[in-house]
């Protein structure tokens, strides 16, 4: 049993996918089409371009969904079904690639929201105002308690739950730097402010939240050929009306990715491949279970990983 996972912003690189680009047609056609939807180059920027203009949040989330699409489009004419999954799952923005991935969502529907979702994520805080931080060494329960421990008006949540010993805090910058310092106090290892544009993943996001709704309530979702493995859940669906508020519910909501890969290994998962650029959750899931195999395929020297 294997399972399709796809990454979130922070993988972005400058030339990922351009082997698969240069390589393959299909690849050719999914970064076209996304540039024709968008309204300019991405694909100029993503090979081309400065990783500042990369990383802007707009340009980040459709780049990466459209270097993971590709990877798999190509796989699928390489002879790989996508029904030999038995899951989908993507961390954040991810999991838009895991619904287009899956059927779910066109993929000029997917670019395009992801652009608008970028642009509300960015908007939705002035630049300064927040800010989020990994808490490395500490547990779920122990961050819970530490957060608990945040007083005042300021907000200070969870955003991810990425491995036993990595949580992702979101909030206002002067409540996680006061996290961030109370965690070293209670045996982090370390704690990092982030290099992000905005604070994802809490109440802060809460007019990003109120601007996607429209768009999401509107957003044809078909049934996905394969279950999704839900953020928010962190257990699989096939409704197309609970995905639709599981995407609502995301944007100020916790990535559960830690309890996502431990219902992949409670359902019986014995290999994970993420498709996309980087090893980020590779890596992640490597600390969470010892179990399942991972693989990565982002380069094309990659696909033979698939005959393994």
């Amino acid at each position: 049993m294997i399972s399709l996972v796809f990454p979130g912003q922070g993988s972005q690189y400058i030339g990922m996918g351009k082997d698969f680009y240069d390589t393959f047609p299909i690849a050719n056609e999914v970064y076209n089409e996304v540039d024709d939807v968008l309204g300019f180059s991405l694909s100029k920027l993503v090979f081309n371009g400065q990783i500042e203009d990369l990383t802007l949040t707009k340009n980040a989330q459709p780049a990466i969904m459209a270097t993971s699409i590709a990877i798999l489009r190509t796989l699928e004419k390489e002879g790989f079904s996508l029904k030999k999954s038995t899951f989908v799952a993507g961390h954040s923005l991810g999991e838009y690639t895991a619904l287009c991935a899956s059927g779910a969502i066109s993929l000029a529907d997917t670019a395009h929201i992801l652009k608008m979702r970028g642009i509300f994520m960015q908007d939705a805080v002035s630049v300064g105002v927040g800010a989020m931080a990994a808490i490395l060494g500490l547990n779920l329960d122990k961050v819970e308690t530490l957060v608990a421990e945040i007083k005042g008006n300021e907000i200070c949540e969870i955003a991810n739950d990425n491995e036993p010993n990595q949580v992702v805090l979101s909030g206002h910058r002067t409540a996680i730097e006061k996290a961030c310092d109370k965690a070293k106090l209670l045996g982090a290892k370390r704690a990092i402010l982030l290099p992000v544009s905005a604070p994802f993943h809490c109440s802060l996001m809460s007019v990003a939240q109120k601007n996607m709704i429209n768009l999401i309530s509107e957003l044809n979702i078909q049934k996905p050929v394969v279950p999704l493995i839900s953020n928010i859940t962190s257990t699989s669906t096939q409704k197309v009306e609970e995905i639709r508020l599981n995407l609502i519910n995301q944007i100020t909501g916790r990535v559960r990715w830690r309890e996502s890969i431990l219902f992949m290994k409670k359902t019986g998962i014995q290999k994970i491949y993420e498709i996309g650029p980087g090893r980020v959750l590779c890596n992640l899931i490597r600390r969470i279970v010892d179990t399942i195999e991972q693989h990565n395929i982002s380069k094309v020297e990659d696909l033979v990983k698939l005959g393994n």
